[in-house]
């Protein structure tokens, strides 16, 4: 089991964080990198990609900068292969989300998202507002 705090963001709140430099998502992100391990997947990889190459972000992150955020994002984080197959959600898109929670034995999900939301605790995993991850979760300054 691993002894590091492992922990699996959405895909909003990740494009929130690189957006928005001053953003509570981003202090939220950049917290969990520096006292954890942020897990991804194959499938939250491309998610994320797909999302950053959309039309209306083409003003805000250039194809160049999309590029390096991506790369320097799958180098510093824990790529987990997915080992369960979860149909939870009443999103059957964020399932991937609690795949990668159970696959990488996360110790939360920090989300924005209703339908996963709502699903705190998830099989012991907190779920959570990136809000609530910072004010609650590191409450003891871990």
């Amino acid at each position: 089991m691993p002894t590091e705090r492992r922990f699996v963001f959405d895909t909003n709140v990740i494009v929130s964080a690189l957006l928005l430099d001053q953003s509570v998502a981003r202090r939220a992100f950049d917290k969990a990198m520096e006292s954890g391990a942020l897990l991804i997947s194959d499938a939250t990889v491309e998610e994320l990609n797909k999302v950053l190459r959309r039309k209306e972000f083409e003003k805000y992150v250039t194809e160049d900068e999309r590029i390096e955020f991506i790369t320097a994002l799958v180098r510093a984080a824990d790529l987990v292969e997915i080992t369960e197959t979860v149909t939870e959600c009443r999103d059957p898109k964020d399932n991937k989300f609690l795949e990668l929670a159970v696959s990488g034995k996360a110790a939360c999900i920090v989300s924005g998202d209703r339908d996963l939301l709502q699903l705190h605790p998830f099989r012991g995993m907190l779920v959570l507002t990136p809000r609530q991850f910072l004010d609650h979760l590191w409450a003891d300054g871990r």
